[in-house]
């Protein structure tokens, strides 16, 4: 494995979860553009893990076709790092695909995923190469969780689940650059999303859908709900399509969760307000520079942080009530998930996929397993007959 943009705050995480758990046998690699900097981080980490000494280092440049290109073929599994990947990872992905290699990244920009599709999916196809985006907090916990929830509902029905994010944490500055980027080219996105739904085919004989919901309150389990119009559903959603198991009519709604009406309010005005400053470079430089992608916070900070996402699923006389949830989401589970789905695609026995393909799709069971190992809660919260049974059956 090859972990590219290793000396970045995310990046360095994700190298030290490897030096600690990689397992026996695998052979890992640390890449970058400067020799120094990998120098400088091999260094830490065999300073806490002495076998990481050994690591081989590789200099690549992500804006480099002919750099890339050297990289690819000489790993089996490329993990990245570096975002924005709309203007840094599309080499990457291009090199992998003609190269046949596995790649994994942190991507929860829309535009750039479609566009990957659009661009290399058929090229994967042919060389066997998987290409997993969103392996980490966006979007593992959201579609892993949401199958989770599939798997505890009868089969060959139609099913409907909701997922209610809550957290705790400091915003990721990779995330927050994404943010930005994707809300200032919300036309591009658009055009990207567009394509991505001609060429994409969905199966002829079941439905799937992923609905902007509204705001509400869900009684049952006492908070409310903000439609979360993030990547999560999109994956889900893919997800959905791809596996018969979520059966023949599928809904998944995505939602941030609060206690009070105020917050909930307050949470949908400060997102149109990031969108708007997005609009304007000036706003978007000084956002980016309160948060900068090779910053985060500090280690007594990270430990405080936690994430919980909980889905309400029905079909078939049924409803449960499932929870992912676990650390800080943007550093530290983020890190640990981009690394499992790494180790995944290197070491486990997995269904037959290549092109471009989910999480739950690539590694299902095996990454949720890995993820359950190393922290990550999956329970069942909840599991009794359902009173909507009616309007389930009848669509």
């Amino acid at each position: 494995m090859v972990l590219f943009g290793a000396t970045g705050f995310v990046g360095e995480l994700t190298a030290l979860y490897l030096a600690a758990h990689a397992p026996r046998g695998c052979r890992w690699a640390l890449a970058g553009r400067s020799l120094p900097k990998l120098e400088d981080l091999r260094a830490r980490l065999a300073a806490a893990h002495p076998g990481a000494g050994d690591v081989p280092l590789v200099t690549a440049d992500a804006g480099d076709m002919a750099s890339v290109a050297r990289l690819a073929p000489r790993t089996r599994v490329l993990a990245t790092t570096v975002g924005p990947y709309i203007r840094y990872g599309t080499r990457l992905v291009a090199a992998c695909a003609d190269a046949g290699t596995d790649y994994v990244d942190l991507a929860g920009e829309p535009e750039f995923v479609d566009l990957m599709y659009l661009r290399h999916h058929s090229r994967a196809k042919e060389t066997g190469a998987r290409l997993v985006h969103a392996c980490g907090y966006e979007s593992v916990p959201h579609d892993l969780g949401a199958r989770f929830t599939v798997e505890q509902l009868p089969e060959g029905v139609p099913l409907r689940v909701a997922g209610y994010v809550r957290t705790d944490a400091m915003p990721s500055g990779g995330t927050l650059a994404s943010t930005l980027l994707a809300f200032s080219r919300a036309d591009r996105m658009r055009h990207a999303a567009k394509a991505r739904r001609a060429a994409d085919p969905r199966p002829a004989d079941r439905s799937v859908r992923t609905p902007l919901d509204r705001v509400h309150h869900n009684d049952e389990l006492d908070l409310w709900g903000v439609p979360l119009p993030t990547i999560d559903a999109q994956v889900v959603g893919r997800s959905a399509a791809a596996l018969e198991r979520y059966g023949p009519r599928f809904s998944y709604s995505h939602f941030a969760a609060v206690h009070r009406l105020p917050v909930a309010l307050s949470r949908i005005a400060g997102m149109g307000a990031l969108f708007i400053a997005a609009q304007l470079p000036t706003a978007r430089r000084l956002l980016s520079a309160r948060l900068a992608p090779r910053e985060g916070p500090d280690e007594a900070r990270r430990a405080r942080s936690w994430f919980s996402v909980r889905f309400v699923g029905r079909g078939g006389g049924r409803r449960v009530v499932t929870e992912v949830s676990g650390g800080d989401p943007g550093y530290g589970e983020t890190a640990k998930m981009l690394a499992e789905s790494a180790l995944s695609l290197a070491f486990d026995a997995l269904a037959a996929t290549s092109g471009q393909v989910t999480p739950a799709v690539a590694m299902g069971e095996a990454l949720t397993g890995r993820l359950r190992n190393a922290g990550v809660r999956f329970r069942v919260l909840e599991d009794s007959e359902d009173s909507e049974d009616s309007e389930d059956s009848e669509g």
